[in-house]
């Protein structure tokens, strides 16, 4: 799962945040931790509530303890929670938590903290847990070399390189650390270089004041009125020099954010050809195509059904949608052949070849896209539906079991692979199976699609 930002909080959570917020402008520590805490059990991802839940309790602490000897500041508390976290680590977050609550800089707690997030493929938030550590403890090398490490695996060289300077001011001889620092200082320099090469944003900025206020803007999100403001100003630079790659791709970028399509495609398709050919860029532009194309069927689809005995219409929605279909399938066949090793674009062209009934082509680029542990789950569902399309409900069922084994907490995703395996042992006569499926689903959420009706029918 990615980490998320407050815009992504649904509307119910939403509410408890902005209490939140406002008991941590009223000092009301306590208050406030319950109610982020609160949120964090159904949003772990959430990453900025858990640095202000983490700022909060810190606050509350009066700063950090001294170790507490045998265990290392972690207790037996944490102790117990390591085993149960391989199993649930969604589930354990909330509880180590509470350990951090007595102590935020608690480093057995962070560390675990680290590791559950890591098997939730939250990369950002485990660097959080060692980060608390590097603030509070910073003598604790251990971790701190840890967070290097994980700073390298993630190609940020920069960052690992100032965990290595940060050890080194409390263990000037430490061998690892002093090797750890000059590799990583020497990657940082290769990385900047090569963005540099590449005319990186920061390097076609007139000053840093003018790349700090762009990416403010970024970050805060600008109104409409803002936007257009901005595009204006944009276009005139543009005129100035249509050469210009930063100017173009912070119009593309701008056109994107005003859901102008049809302009973000061009603008990107022109920095693509100003960059010398960058992947992202043609990724971009080719996205924006898409987006330019499904709000061209949407409003069909609008029209359409506003009109439903227009049956000239109706054929045109018809004729528009496999036109498309075989449109995404071309387009994707296109993407793999340029870049055969990409997971994400073997998913795509799976994607594509199952949603026009081609399923016997779709199933090897499936299987090679299980290989992204990113999008593992939804290939893997995608792949028991492409089976169970085939008839092959044996096969179907051990895909949507493989989905699952990755699974832990009961979210949505979850939620559609029980139904799916649910739906396909209902098929197979296996009622008992099915409505084992079912009832996961229905003792978490009534309301889910039609699982209510099912597991109730049955004690009839």
């Amino acid at each position: 799962m990615p980490e998320i930002t407050e815009k992504e909080l649904p509307q119910s959570q939403k509410a408890l945040w902005l209490k939140a917020l406002s008991a941590v402008q009223t000092q009301n520590h306590t208050y406030a931790i319950s109610l982020i805490q609160a949120v964090l059990k159904d949003h772990p991802e959430f990453l900025d509530g858990r640095k202000l839940l983490r700022k909060v309790e810190i606050q509350l602490a009066g700063g950090a303890k001294k170790k507490a000897g045998l265990f290392g500041g972690g207790g037996l508390g944490v102790m117990k929670l390591q085993g149960q976290a391989k199993k649930d680590p969604a589930g354990t977050i909330p509880l180590i938590e509470k350990e951090l609550e007595k102590d935020p800089f608690n480093e057995s707690a962070n560390d675990l903290l680290f590791e559950t997030f890591m098997r939730l493929e939250l990369p950002d938030s485990a660097a959080f847990a060692l980060e608390t550590v590097r603030k509070g403890q910073p003598e604790t090398s251990k971790l701190l070399h840890k967070l290097a490490a994980h700073y390298l695996s993630r190609d940020l060289p920069a960052l690992a390189a100032e965990v290595f300077n940060d050890i080194l001011k409390i263990t000037p001889n430490d061998s690892d650390a002093i090797k750890g620092s000059k590799d990583a200082t020497a990657r940082a320099s290769m990385q900047k270089q090569k963005w540099d090469e590449n005319a990186d944003m920061r390097s076609l900025m007139k000053d840093q004041s003018q790349f700090e206020e762009m990416e403010k803007a970024s970050r805060t999100g600008l109104t409409r009125d803002q936007l257009e403001e901005r595009r204006d100003k944009l276009i005139l630079k543009y005129n100035e020099d249509t050469n210009h790659l930063g100017t173009v791709k912070d119009l593309g970028a701008v056109y994107e954010q005003l859901e102008d399509w049809a302009n973000a495609q061009a603008f990107y398709s022109w920095a693509h050809s100003l960059s010398n050919g960058d992947i992202a860029l043609s990724n971009k532009a080719m996205a924006m195509n898409d987006r330019a194309i499904e709000q061209q069927m949407k409003d069909l689809e609008t029209a359409a059904a506003a009109d439903p005995n227009n049956a000239e219409l109706q054929a045109q929605l018809d004729q528009s949608r496999t036109a498309r279909r075989a449109e995404q399938v071309d387009e994707a066949k296109k993407r793999v052949e340029q870049n055969p090793t990409d997971p994400q674009l073997r998913f795509e062209l799976g994607n594509a070849l199952y949603a026009v009934g081609d399923y016997s082509a779709a199933i090897p680029h499936l299987q090679q896209a299980t290989r992204n542990p990113h999008i593992r789950t939804k290939v893997l569902l995608l792949l028991g539906r492409t089976f169970r399309a085939k008839g092959m409900f044996d096969l179907s069922i051990k895909q949507l079991s493989d989905a699952l084994a990755d699974l832990h907490a009961m979210d949505n995703t979850k939620k559609e692979v029980l139904y799916e395996k649910g739906t396909i042992h209902d098929e197979m006569g296996d009622k008992a199976a099915a409505l084992e499926c079912f009832k996961q689903i229905y003792e978490v959420d009534y309301g889910y699609r039609d699982v209510a009706s099912r597991v109730e029918s049955s004690y009839s």
